[in-house]
């Protein structure tokens, strides 16, 4: 997935009536109401990212509400265990919050003579969190200060290494305050995609306490003053605030909705899927995936606090995988 392409797709019609506030966000209207099928039975299987864990299980409740008999296996460890599941046939979706490296579909097609099959599900904004009194929630940070912050490498250009508050403008008792960094480890998509997109493909500083999930980011960010830490906006609670970015310069960008086509760390959430060319998904795989981009299903991504899709991104993507979405 292109950054670039999520651009062009956010700012046709991603939103319709976007506001800071993503839990008013509207779910746009010409998606359709998803109505239960016969036919359906079996296992709803997931094993990837943590960042989608919440969004699996909210989805599979509401699958599991229209079809009781289905059981539900989610399993969210980071999104690089995604395509070895696929593979060995673990897991039916294979959610992660980076798409797929090149040796990943290429471990795939080997073992089936074809790609998996990417599905964009909804739109998150990769924030960096501060303790919810740091005064740099209300200026903001450059990429390269953020990559000298968390990088021992500065790919980014910054001069110099970051390590206290002062040296990003804080004065005072936050000036003297040594900065603490919380991460994801390495079986993260998050973890990946922060280290491709703010690090610029540098090396994480050996002193990022790296974290099993992203909640414990936010936590651990929380409960620490000079803390800082990247996870994906649906994690946001009240004792954290966000740090408005900018690619250069000083047009900083907060990651609101009405900001989801400009935000510098801003991602689309995918799910993988097995599906042979020319062969038409099971019932289960099928119902499932028209949930996700049904009103319900896109509720849902409101309700966990990321950014829904519009319907001619649900349309264009349901088509990759076979499905009229006004079928």
């Amino acid at each position: 997935m292109q950054m670039k392409s999520l651009r062009s797709i956010a700012v046709s019609a991603m939103l319709l009536a976007a506001t800071p506030v993503l839990a008013e966000v509207k779910v746009d209207e010409k998606l359709p109401e998803y109505k239960a099928v016969q036919g359906v039975s079996g296992t709803v299987k997931s094993v990837g990212s943590d960042t989608l864990n919440n969004l699996m299980t909210l989805w599979a409740e509401k699958f599991k509400e229209m079809y009781p008999n289905v059981q539900v296996e989610i399993e969210g460890k980071g999104s690089s265990t995604a395509p070895p599941a696929l593979i060995e046939g673990a897991s039916n979706f294979g959610p992660m919050s980076r798409a797929m490296k090149d040796k990943e579909v290429d471990a795939f097609e080997k073992k089936f003579g074809y790609k998996p099959v990417e599905v964009k599900t909804a739109i998150d904004m990769l924030a960096v969190y501060v303790h919810k009194d740091n005064p740099i929630a209300g200026t903001g940070l450059t990429l390269a200060q953020v990559d000298a912050i968390f990088s021992s490498t500065r790919k980014g250009g910054h001069a110099s290494d970051i390590s206290d508050w002062s040296q990003v403008g804080l004065s005072g008792s936050w000036g003297s305050l040594p900065i603490s960094l919380y991460g994801r480890n390495s079986a993260s998509g998050t973890y990946g995609y922060f280290k491709k997109k703010a690090l610029f493909k540098g090396d994480y500083k050996s002193s990022v306490k790296e974290q099993p999930g992203s909640s414990s980011v936010v936590q651990g960010v929380a409960s620490d003053k000079g803390g800082i830490g990247y996870s994906g906006i649906g994690y946001k609670t009240a004792d954290v605030a966000t740090v408005p970015l900018a690619k250069k310069g000083n047009d900083f960008i907060a990651p609101t909705a009405d900001n989801a086509a400009t935000y510098p760390l801003a991602r689309f959430l995918l799910i993988y899927v097995n599906k042979k060319p020319g062969e038409d998904l099971d019932p289960l795989r099928r119902e499932f995936l028209k949930l996700i981009f049904s009103q319900q299903g896109q509720e849902v991504v409101v309700k966990d606090g990321y950014i829904p899709v519009s319907y001619a991104v649900a349309k264009k993507t349901l088509a990759e995988v076979g499905i009229d979405i006004d079928g």
